[in-house]
């Protein structure tokens, strides 16, 4: 028989636990503007964090408009003429509006501005509206955006910090997504 002290089966432990159970951050006062790709704390003040149980059922329920904030890559620079560029396929939570670059934690005037325009029309112009914002598992792209939406006064923001990834897992459908058009653009 083998005995192993308990400071070795503590640390034997810790090895074989599951990679996800990684120590959340404490709550930062400010946004985040780098290393978005991280663990992302469990709270978000003046927001309801959503598990993907919860997410669902609003979902199900059309209780509230879904928010996906997920960057979208740019069009490469100097491609060679009669490139075609096609982009890397986004899907999302069904029925949701994707406002992209809005998560990062500084905004230039222009993305701020599309941003207001897309809670505006995801809220149709009402404060008080369920607005789910979300992007990926541990990206704190949506803490921020979710953070900026309490900020303009919207008072009944929830985030949910799993988004699609979590949503995948959970085997719940996905659709392909267009980004909302910005200024000048047309969808």
């Amino acid at each position: 028989m083998i005995r192993l002290s308990a400071a070795a089966l503590a640390a034997m432990l810790a090895m074989a636990a599951p990679s996800g159970a990684q120590e959340r951050p404490t709550e930062p006062a400010d946004y985040r503007t780098e290393d978005y790709r991280a663990p992302v704390p469990a709270t978000l003040a003046g927001a309801r964090v959503l598990t993907t149980a919860e997410a669902e059922t609003i979902w199900r329920e059309k209780s509230g408009t879904f928010i996906d904030v997920l960057p979208r890559a740019p069009k490469p620079a100097n491609l060679p003429a009669g490139t075609v560029w096609r982009d890397r396929p986004r899907l999302d939570i069904p029925g949701s509006i994707w406002l992209p670059d809005t998560g990062y934690g500084r905004l230039a005037a222009p993305t701020e501005d599309y941003l207001k325009r897309g809670l505006v029309r995801a809220s149709g112009g009402d404060a008080t509206k369920l607005l789910v914002i979300y992007c990926q598992e541990n990206c704190w792209m949506s803490w921020n955006a979710a953070k900026r939406v309490l900020s303009y006064g919207y008072r009944n923001v929830a985030w949910y910090p799993d988004g699609t990834d979590g949503w995948e897992r959970d085997l719940l459908p996905l659709a392909a997504a267009e980004p909302e058009p910005r200024a000048g653009e047309e969808k």
